[in-house]
C-alpha cells in the first residue's frame, strides 16, 4: 500500500521534531553529573534550563515581531535552526568547563529552537484539514515530547559520560535538520501569498475572544508542564532517598517513560479526542487530571516504585495532552495568514511563563521539602480549566470551524 504524500509529510515532520527537540533537555538530563564535575549548586545548575527557555522566547518573540514564520520557507527555516542548535550542543559537548561557557550556549540554543517547534506546527497544519487537525497536532507534540525526553534514555541506558549524552543528542538534531531541507516540503493548506511585515499582529490576535481564551488555557498549561518536566527526576531521586532506597540509573529511565512515553500516547490521545469532543472539553479534561496529580503529589511521593510509577504515567500523560489541542484550536482561530505568527507568539509567552515556574519549584522546594514542591503548580490548570470552560460555553457545530464561531461572537 502506498503511504500519500500527506501521510508521508506528517511522519517526516514528526520525525524531525523528535530529532530536532533532543536538544533541549540534554543539559538537564545530565545535570547531577554536571553538578559534581564542576561543583555548582541548585541555583546555578537550574540556569541550564532556564537559559534555553529564555533563549526560546527571545528567539520566538523576534519570530513574531518580524513574521519570520511567515514570510521565510518554512521547511528551510526549520533545517537551519535544526542545524543550528545541534552545533550550539556539539560545541558544549567538547569546550564547556563550567557554567560561563555553558548557560550561554544554552541560550543560543534555545533562540535556534524558536525556529524548530513552531515552524514544525505551521508545517503540520498546512497538511492538516480542520477535519483530523487535533490529530496530526496530537502527533506531532507527541514527537516533541518524545524527542524532549530521550536525553534521559540515553543518559540511562548505560554509565555514558555527559559529553557523550550530549554529543549523542547534537548528532540527532543534525541528521533531523538534514531530513528537513532535504524531504519536507510546506502543504497545500499553507498561505503562500506574500504578506506585509505586521509586528502588531500579536496585539490584533489577543483582541479576539477565542485567540485570547484559547491563549489564557495554554499559559496554565505550561505554568506546570515545564517545570514538572525540568524537576521530576529530582522529585523522584528524592523519594527514593526519603524510602532510604540508593539512587540508580533507573530513575532516569522512570523519568523518560513518565515524560517521553507516556507523554507520547496522551498527545495522541488528546488529538484523537480533540477531533471527536472538541477542543476546549478535551482540554478541560486533561487539565482537570494533571491538576490533580499536582495536589496529590505529597501523598505518592515516597510510595513504593511498583506504585509510584503508573501515576507518573498518568501525569505524564495529562500533562502534555492538551498542548496540541492548544495549539490547534489557535490554528483554526487566527488569521490563516498570520497561523505562524500567531503560534510562534503563543509558544513565546508560554515559555516565558516556564521560566518562572522552572525557578519556583526548587525555591519551595527548599522550603518545604520535595514532597510538596508541585503543589504550586496547580495554579495554571485551575487557570486553564476556567478558560476552557469559558470558551466550550458554545459548543462547536458538526464541520463548522472554530475561527467561523469565534467571529460570529466578535461580531455580537
Amino acid at each position: 500500500m502506498l503511504i500519500s504524500p500527506q501521510n508521508r509529510q506528517r511522519a517526516l515532520i514528526a520525525l524531525v521534531q523528535v530529532l530536532g527537540l533532543c536538544v533541549w533537555f540534554s543539559a538537564t538530563a545530565v545535570t547531577p553529573s554536571l553538578r559534581a564535575e564542576w561543583g555548582i549548586g541548585s541555583g546555578a545548575a537550574v540556569w541550564l534550563t532556564a537559559s534555553v527557555q529564555i533563549g526560546f522566547v527571545v528567539g520566538a518573540l523576534t519570530s513574531t515581531v518580524l513574521n519570520l514564520a511567515d514570510r521565510l520557507s518554512p521547511h528551510r527555516l526549520l533545517a537551519v535552526s535544526a542545524f543550528g542548535a545541534a552545533a550550539c550542543t556539539a560545541v558544549l559537548a567538547v569546550f564547556a568547563h563550567g557554567p560561563a561557557v555553558a548557560v550561554p550556549l544554552r541560550f543560543l540554543t534555545g533562540v535556534l529552537l524558536a525556529g524548530v517547534y513552531p515552524v514544525g506546527m505551521k508545517l503540520m497544519a498546512s497538511w492538516s484539514t480542520a477535519r483530523d487537525r487535533g490529530r496530526a497536532f496530537g502527533v506531532l507534540i507527541g514527537a516533541l515530547t518524545l524527542g524532549s525526553a530521550l536525553p534521559h534514555l540515553i543518559n540511562g541506558l548505560g554509565p555514558l559520560p555527559w559529553r557523550a549524552v550530549l554529543a549523542v543528542a547534537a548528532a540527532l538534531t543534525a541528521i533531523g535538520a538534514l531530513i528537513a531541507l532535504v524531504a519536507i516540503r510546506p502543504g497545500p493548506q499553507i498561505d503562500l501569498r506574500a504578506i506585509t511585515l505586521d509586528p502588531k499582529y500579536v496585539v490584533t490576535m489577543f483582541r479576539r475572544r477565542g485567540p485570547r481564551l484559547v491563549n489564557i488555557g495554554y499559559y496554565g498549561h505550561m505554568w506546570e508542564l515545564y517545570a514538572l518536566w525540568t524537576w521530576l527526576s529530582m522529585f523522584v531521586l528524592a523519594g527514593r532517598e526519603g524510602r532510604g532506597e540508593p539512587s540508580s540509573a533507573s530513575a532516569s529511565v522512570i523519568v523518560f517513560a513518565a515524560i517521553g512515553l507516556a507523554g507520547t500516547v496522551g498527545c495522541l490521545l488528546g488529538g484523537w479526542a480533540s477531533d471527536r469532543v472538541g477542543r476546549a472539553p478535551t482540554a478541560a479534561s486533561a487539565l482537570a487530571v494533571s491538576g490533580t496529580c499536582c495536589v496529590l503529589s505529597p501523598l505518592f511521593f515516597t510510595a513504593p516504585t511498583a506504585a509510584l510509577v503508573p501515576i507518573l504515567l498518568v501525569w505524564g500523560a495529562a500533562v502534555i495532552a492538551d498542548s496540541g489541542v492548544f495549539s490547534t484550536a489557535l490554528s483554526e482561530t487566527a488569521d490563516r495568514q498570520f497561523v505562524g505568527t500567531a503560534l510562534t507568539a503563543q509558544t513565546a509567552i508560554g515559555f516565558l511563563l516556564t521560566v518562572v515556574t522552572i525557578q519556583l519549584v526548587p525555591v519551595a522546594a527548599d522550603v518545604v521539602g520535595w514532597r510538596y514542591a508541585f503543589v504550586i503548580l496547580v495554579l495554571g490548570p485551575v487557570s486553564g480549566v476556567a478558560a476552557m470552560t469559558a470558551l466550550g460555553a458554545r459548543p462547536a457545530e458538526p464541520g463548522r470551524s472554530a475561527a467561523s464561531r469565534d467571529d460570529e461572537v466578535d461580531s455580537r
